[in-house]
């Protein structure tokens, strides 16, 4: 028993070591994804094998870039409509049709016109295109 409680840490000695709050780990361990065992007072203990399964980091998937976008598409710009202060632009990447609503200011940087290659990062509900390094080529 008592080489069993030196493996365990407190409620929280265990939220620290994981990042989270104590109140956390009871969450957790109400909802079963956290494992913990009970002491002779009744207090929450976490093995320390839970925390390293809880500390390590997964494998994830690279951007490819300095971005934080994961999800980039090369493509061809096919249209681009400028009015007022905003425009909308159409690019094709691979089987693909993306339409962005951009700023006019950044059609006129970016030197975006029908034909011109470039990539479409996609973050949550926003679109954004790039020129430059790692936009494809236009053939």
């Amino acid at each position: 028993m008592l080489r069993q409680m030196a493996k365990d840490m407190s409620l929280g000695e265990a939220a620290k070591a994981i990042g989270v709050s104590a109140d956390t780990l009871r969450r957790w361990d109400d909802a079963g994804k956290l494992r913990t065992r009970r002491d002779e007072r009744n207090r929450r203990r976490v093995p320390e094998s839970e925390v390293r399964r809880l500390t390590s980091a997964p494998v994830r998937h690279r951007t490819g870039s300095r971005a934080s976008a994961r999800n980039r598409f090369e493509g061809t710009i096919t249209s681009v409509e400028v009015g007022g202060v905003m425009a909308l632009v159409e690019m094709s990447a691979g089987p693909f049709q993306i339409t962005a609503a951009i700023t006019r200011d950044s059609v006129a940087e970016l030197g975006l016109a029908s034909g011109v290659a470039a990539t479409a990062t996609v973050k949550a509900t926003s679109v954004m295109i790039e020129r430059g390094a790692g936009a494809g080529r236009a053939a």
